[in-house]
């Protein structure tokens, strides 16, 4: 589908006659949005669509409708049918990030007007006591004049501005008493898109300034578990299976042969089999001699507790299993039936592709494999697997990155991304992952310590039409005591289009999560770790199939986006698919006083210049901290309804 095709959306046939009337005439209403945005509750009134909790199928159509209405579609109304259509992506780089920041802002100011994000909010704004001290969140924010004055003297700019790393954990600031976590999404709440976890891991990173009397926050960044398939990202790592193979004909070699034969034994070696020898799914010679119909008898007994998993009231239970009592969570219905189904496909592979391995690996018996079709096919799955263990392990993601006023005028946002993939942030998440991975561990009924030495970290531009934070962000190599006449930095990996749920509202979701389970959706999504990539988008999936509305069309938030990657090892192909045992740093990763050395780099080659600036020093002088406060690094929070200027 191109984007400028429109979709017919209309409630299942099944559908009582007053609900779909209803769902035409907010139709009619949203082809027509008089007067401006209006909250979701707003257009129910107008549109009298009645008690939604009692009509769950209008409930969940007309959240999404009003969500595209909101994201810019138009609406066209026949007799019985409402035909949506996608808004053009425009040409102009201005008009383009205006549409996408309103598309943003949507979920953003939702989440800003829930009494809790109020409160917390508040809290953070409000004096409290900390030592002799009477402190808000405004003590960790810096006057724009005072920066302006304090960068004005030449002689004096190199100490006016101290950034250095702060690792967010559980502790308590020193200087204000604040919760880093706090501090960290009281910021975060100041971005355009709406702040949320992301499952797996996550490192959130403060930047903060020692040349102010609290440490003023100069800019947020988030290291986190990267998005399992990016194909922009794969190609350009050469990890892509296709890829990979072709490369393998090309050069083999005894080191590959030798990596395939240690992936068949690891995979068969993480796996916890007790429960299938007791059962007698499994008898104890069959990993060594396979019987022809084991792993059809695998996947039935696979298929068998995956239907009990999503089928079971037990999920309380499940949760609250102590994290390391590996055992217990592997026998769990969930991780039974991935076992089942793991142990399968690893018993076929072997058996594909170790008689070409034995006695030893070789160059030769590679050769061979890859002259075989049915081996070659196992190859694959071989290597889609090695690349899924490991991409969450060796690769991250920078989710979050920028800084907040005034020091974003000095285009401090470069400064967070080169210190966001500096040594002492590669050491904090070495440290923080040298534990056992939830779910390999629950696999294997053991304790097992995935990798987490990082070998590229990489991020997205929220616009597609360019980023000015990534855009020219490289620095020597030699500055962190890596090559001289070598560079680092974020290199345009490629464009995207990307699905997601990022545009519609948590009220949507809701809908669409409740329509899903009134229809018995035979695929229960429980929010476990361990069940699957990103719960949000399986069940907003669910409940437009439940809809019988095209869920790729409609996931699709139409936004081209650029794909950045740093690379920190010179083997990044063979390490991250763990060929190579360790990573060959671009970089000393013991360097001392790598933040102030990042810094200065920064300083001179952007913060300076921009300082130099008349019409930059007059943009940071408006950032005050006397009251009235109107600063931008404060949270915005948006404006409640008021239901009295409704008919």
């Amino acid at each position: 589908m191109t984007e400028s095709e429109s979709v017919p959306l209309a409630l299942p046939a099944e559908a009582a006659r007053l609900e779909q009337l209803a769902f035409l005439r907010l139709c009619r209403l949203l082809s027509n949005p008089v007067g401006g945005r209006s909250d979701h509750e707003s257009w129910v009134r107008k549109a009298k669509l009645g008690d939604l909790y009692e009509q769950p199928t209008l409930a969940a159509a007309a959240h999404v409708a009003i969500d595209l209405v909101e994201q810019g579609w138009t609406v066209a109304v026949s007799k019985q049918t409402a035909v949506f259509s996608p808004p053009p992506t425009n040409g102009d780089r201005d008009l383009e990030k205006q549409r996408i920041r309103a598309q943003e802002h949507l979920r953003r100011d939702e989440q800003l007007r829930k009494p809790s994000v109020r409160r917390f909010v508040g809290r953070m704004e409000r004096t409290h006591r900390h030592g002799d001290e009477f402190i808000s969140v405004f003590n960790l924010i810096r006057d724009g004049r005072e920066l302006a004055d304090a960068l004005k003297d030449p002689a004096g700019s190199g100490s006016a501005i101290q950034p250095y790393i702060q690792i967010v954990d559980d502790s308590i600031c020193d200087l204000t008493g604040f919760r880093l976590h706090d501090i960290w999404r009281y910021f975060r709440h100041t971005w355009s898109n709406a702040y949320s976890t992301v499952p797996g891991r996550s490192m959130p990173i403060l930047v903060r300034d020692a040349a102010t009397s609290h440490h003023a926050v100069i800019g947020l960044a988030a290291i986190s578990s990267p998005v399992v398939q990016i194909a922009e990202r794969d190609r350009w790592m050469g990890w892509d299976t296709d890829q990979f193979i072709e490369s393998m004909e090309q050069d083999p070699s005894v080191k590959l042969a030798r990596w395939i034969r240690r992936r068949i034994s690891t995979q068969l070696d993480e796996l916890y089999l007790d429960d299938l020898l007791r059962d007698g799914v499994l008898q104890p010679s069959d990993t060594k001699h396979p019987p022809t119909d084991l792993a059809d008898r695998l996947r039935a007994d696979a298929e068998r507790h995956r239907e009990r998993h999503h089928g079971a009231a037990r999920i309380n239970e499940v949760r609250n299993i102590s994290r390391e009592s590996w055992v217990e969570r592997a026998e769990t219905d969930l991780f039974r039936s991935k076992r089942a189904s793991a142990l399968a496909d690893a018993l076929e592979i072997k058996l594909a592709l170790s008689p070409y391995l034995e006695p030893n690996p070789s160059v030769k018996g590679l050769r061979k494999l890859l002259q075989s079709k049915d081996a070659r096919v196992h190859l694959r799955r071989l290597v889609r697997r090695a690349r899924g263990e490991r991409v969450g392990t060796v690769i991250a993601d920078l989710t979050v990155c920028g800084a907040v006023a005034p020091y974003n005028l000095l285009a401090a946002g470069k400064l967070v991304g080169a210190l966001s993939v500096s040594p002492p942030v590669l050491a904090a998440y070495r440290t923080k992952y040298a534990r056992p991975s939830e779910i390999a561990s629950a696999m294997a009924g053991r304790a097992i310590v995935r990798e987490a030495r990082l070998s590229l970290i990489t991020t997205t531009s929220l616009y597609g039409t360019g980023s000015s934070q990534y855009n020219r962000l490289f620095w020597p190599a030699n500055t962190l005591g890596g090559p001289p006449d070598e560079k680092m930095g974020f290199l345009e990996l490629g464009r995207s289009r990307s699905f997601g749920t990022s545009h519609f509202t948590d009220e949507t979701v809701q809908a669409l999560v409740r329509l899903s389970m009134m229809r018995s959706s035979a695929v229960r999504v429980n929010s476990l770790f361990g069940e699957g990539v990103s719960p949000r988008l399986r069940k907003v999936r669910l409940g437009l199939a439940a809809l019988g509305w095209p869920t790729n069309e409609l996931l699709q938030h139409r936004r081209q986006r650029i794909v950045y990657g740093v690379p920190l090892a010179a083997n990044i192909k063979d390490f991250s698919l763990g060929i190579d045992r360790s990573p060959n740093y671009l970089f000393d990763t013991k360097i001392a006083n790598s933040d102030a050395l990042i810094s200065e780099w920064w300083l001179h080659r952007w913060g300076l210049p921009r300082a130099a600036r008349s019409d930059i020093r007059d943009q940071m002088r408006q950032q005050r901290l006397s009251y009235p406060i109107e600063h931008n690094a404060r949270v915005k929070l948006p404006d409640l309804p008021d239901d009295s200027d409704e008919a």
